[in-house]
């Protein structure tokens, strides 16, 4: 890791850095360029598509002691059928990871797949070119 994801993780305890280390995959699995941004004072690690955190950010992870989170900036409004996502608030939605086999979850990676296509920006389809001339006008 060395790239100050585990000074990130220097308070946890080992069962959540394993779990920390086991999301960062699968997000990265999710979506290969994603741009990971740590903020340390807070114990987060953000995920998007682009470094800023509300218009770009899908996902993020917080870091305590004995427990980690994984977030969804927009989660309110992600498809949860199997009920996976917890919080009360109007967007942020968050997802307890507590064991290994949460991973095996594919209720869990579809969630990052929604969250992430979410964010990426969409291209307006090409206008329609103008009808071409008549070559024989009446």
């Amino acid at each position: 890791m060395g790239d100050g994801f585990d000074a990130l993780m220097d308070a946890a305890s080992p069962a959540v850095r394993d779990l920390a280390q086991r999301s960062r995959e699968l997000i990265r699995s999710v979506y290969p360029d994603v741009v990971e941004v740590r903020w340390p004072r807070q114990n987060v690690v953000g995920y998007g598509v682009g470094p800023r955190k509300m218009s770009q950010h899908f996902c993020t992870l917080a870091v305590d002691r004995d427990h980690l989170n994984l977030g969804f900036n927009h989660g309110a409004d992600l498809p949860d059928p199997d009920g996976l996502l917890r919080g009360p608030g109007k967007r942020l939605r968050h997802f307890p990871v507590a064991t290994p086999a949460d991973f095996a979850r594919f209720a869990l990676r579809r969630l990052l797949e929604a969250a992430c296509r979410d964010r990426l920006p969409t291209t307006p389809p090409s206008p329609e070119p103008p009808p071409a001339a008549d070559p024989h006008p009446d």
